[in-house]
C-alpha cells in the first residue's frame, strides 16, 4: 500500500519575491466555514464571543487573540487558525475547509497596486482598510481577499487553484516592479 505524505499546495512554488513584494504561503492550520441555522445567528455570535471573537460585519474580519473570523458571504464566515467551540456546532453548520483552501500572503509597499491588476475592487487604504474582506474574482478564479495589515493581503483560493493564483499574482508583481522601475 502506498504511503501518502502531506504536502503544501504551494511547497514548490512559494515564496516568491519580486522587487519589494513577497508572495508567501499563509494557509491556516485550520479553516472552518460557519453558516448559522435560520434564527441562530445570535447564538453563533455568542459562541464566538466565548472564545474572544465577534461575528464579522459584512466585508470585514474580526480578529482575536488566537484566530480570525472572516466574513465570506451573507450569513457566512470563515474561522481561521482556531477550532470552533462545541456551542457553535449547535447554532451553525460547520464545514472543515482545511484541506480544500489555501491562503497566499502578498506583502510589500506596492501590494495593493499589484493586486489591483487582478481584482475588480478598489484596494486603496480608504476604500479597503485593514481588516476588510471581499469575495471577488482574482483573474479567472474566485477568491476571498483580506487586508491583513496596511501593507499586506491574504488571498484565500481553492487548493486546486493555488498554483494558478500564485502564477497570476507573480505576473502582477513583475508588472508592478517593471512599472516602478520605468
Amino acid at each position: 500500500m502506498a504511503k501518502l505524505i502531506a504536502k503544501s499546495a504551494t511547497e514548490d512554488i512559494l515564496p516568491v519575491t519580486v522587487g519589494g513584494l513577497t508572495l508567501s504561503d499563509a494557509t491556516p492550520k485550520r479553516l472552518v466555514a460557519i453558516a448559522p441555522w435560520p434564527g441562530s445567528a445570535p447564538a453563533a455570535a455568542k459562541a464566538l464571543q466565548a472564545m474572544g471573537l465577534d461575528w464579522p460585519s459584512p466585508d470585514r474580519a474580526a480578529k482575536g487573540a488566537k484566530g480570525v473570523c472572516l466574513w465570506s458571504g451573507r450569513d457566512q464566515a470563515f474561522l481561521a487558525d482556531v477550532a470552533p467551540p462545541p456551542a457553535l456546532a449547535e447554532a451553525a453548520a460547520l464545514t472543515d475547509l482545511s484541506d480544500g483552501w489555501v491562503a497566499l500572503k502578498l506583502s510589500g509597499p506596492a501590494a495593493a497596486a499589484a493586486l489591483a491588476r487582478l481584482v475588480a475592487i478598489d484596494l486603496s487604504a480608504t476604500a479597503f482598510p485593514e481588516g476588510a474582506t471581499a469575495r471577488t474574482g482574482l483573474g479567472h478564479m474566485m477568491a476571498l481577499v483580506h487586508r491583513s495589515s496596511p501593507r499586506s493581503f491574504t488571498i484565500y483560493v481553492f487548493r486546486s487553484m493555488a498554483a494558478s493564483a500564485a502564477h497570476e499574482i507573480e505576473l502582477a508583481m513583475q508588472s508592478q516592479a517593471a512599472r516602478a522601475s520605468a
